[in-house]
């Protein structure tokens, strides 16, 4: 009965692994979780105070379904004063998440056949979003011993007559991999040379290191803007995962048009009271924002330390979101605990099982030589995690 649309989607391995660490934990196990892709701080107080207001104020109606003009308005501010770029309200769609407005923008753009290229590791929902819209996923894999940066060459020999999109994740989940103005622009190139849309997921912007700047791919010139869709949302920047508030930037009146029926059609407009609490976020101090970061950078410091301390493990310095994805390649083929290890869902179960720690495996991001750790987490939690962790390599 099933159709066979789904039958090709995958479950959320990330998701599924969160669920079983928190049953463990409400078994009464003592479960270390590295897996949650969410900021372990609260809304601000402003924020919450804000949704509280509007539901005692009845602002609990429907908007239109694309959103209210008064949050778009304060999202074009937003990009103008952070991105350097200018939208109309009307380039602007506010959906429930950005995780939603990626579903949107592939089922408005995607015929069955049309190719996307996806960069690998890469966040686990674009290739099964793809799927869902009767994209194909081409992947082209990063590499590793250069930051993971983007291999040129291996990108044009994939490009096709099919490909229809590229996604740009950048800071990147699960590397924490930032790309340079100078890759962003190669990339702007190829896409406009090969009539190729780009599809710009900035969820992390904020939550950037060493000095970095971020840089949107849509800010490098008006052509390139005019063949980029930008995706961005309240989650990750202001601790507000569960208020499901993402938006959609495009001058592509097509686009625009075809995600606002789409949604109008699905969930209508996401919810009212949040929606009123994410213009509230928009306008809140870069002091909060920053006081997480700085936590989130001792953190990343520390958690990098400390798995690079563990022989046997690699890892990549992460310049921006909240992850480590350590390598264990050297691992595969050896027994730990009566496992063999040949792959990251083996290394994820031993430590899920023996550790009482909970990891995310690569395979998940498109690798299985792998696993991904969450740093947003107590400092005191990483140091029990990671001990169990090294204890169980030994």
């Amino acid at each position: 009965m099933i159709s066979e649309r789904l039958k090709k989607v995958a479950p959320s391995i990330t998701l599924a692994i969160d669920a079983k660490a928190k049953q463990m934990k409400k078994d009464g196990i003592d479960i270390i979780g590295f897996g949650a892709g969410e900021p372990d701080f609260n809304t601000p107080e402003n924020i919450k105070e804000a949704g509280i207001k509007a539901i005692k104020d009845n602002q609990t109606r429907y908007t239109p379904a694309s959103g209210m003009i008064e949050l778009k308005t304060a999202v074009v501010e937003k990009f103008k004063k952070d991105n350097n770029l200018d939208y109309k309200p009307s380039d602007i769609i506010i959906s429930c998440g950005a995780k939603h407005s990626l579903f949107n923008i592939f089922m408005a753009v995607l015929n069955p056949g049309d190719e996307v290229i996806i960069f690998s590791p890469y966040w686990v929902s674009y290739e099964e979003q793809v799927k869902i819209a009767d994209g194909i996923p081409v992947f082209v894999e990063l590499d590793e011993s250069r930051n993971f940066e983007i291999d040129f060459d291996l990108l044009n020999k994939k490009i096709t007559k099919k490909t229809k999109a590229m996604i740009i994740n950048s800071p990147s989940n699960p590397t924490g991999t930032i790309f340079s103005q100078q890759t962003l622009q190669k990339l702007a190139e190829i896409a406009l040379k090969n009539n190729i849309l780009i599809i710009s997921d900035e969820i992390y912007e904020k939550l950037i290191y060493n000095g970095k700047k971020h840089v949107s791919i849509a800010s490098l010139s008006k052509e390139v803007k005019a063949k980029t869709v930008v995706v961005n949302g309240v989650s990750k920047t202001y601790a507000m995962t569960g208020w499901r508030i993402g938006y959609i930037a495009a001058e592509d009146k097509e686009i625009i048009s075809a995600i606002d029926n789409l949604q109008s059609h699905s969930t209508s407009n996401p919810t009212t009271p949040a929606q009123i609490a994410a213009i509230e976020a928009l306008k809140t101090p870069e002091s909060i924002i920053q006081a997480m970061v700085d936590e989130f950078d001792k953190r990343r410091k520390h958690i990098l330390k400390r798995v690079r301390d563990i022989n046997g493990l690699t890892a990549v310095e992460p310049e921006g979101a909240f992850y480590i994805f350590p390598n264990f390649s050297s691992f595969i083929g050896k027994t730990i605990k009566g496992k063999t290890i040949n792959g990251s869902l083996d290394l994820a179960e031993v430590l899920l099982n023996e550790a009482k720690v909970a990891v995310v495996p690569g395979i998940a991001f498109g690798t299985d030589k792998h696993f991904r750790l969450s740093y947003a987490t107590s400092m005191a939690n990483i140091d029990k995690g990671l001990d169990r962790i090294a204890e169980i390599l030994k």
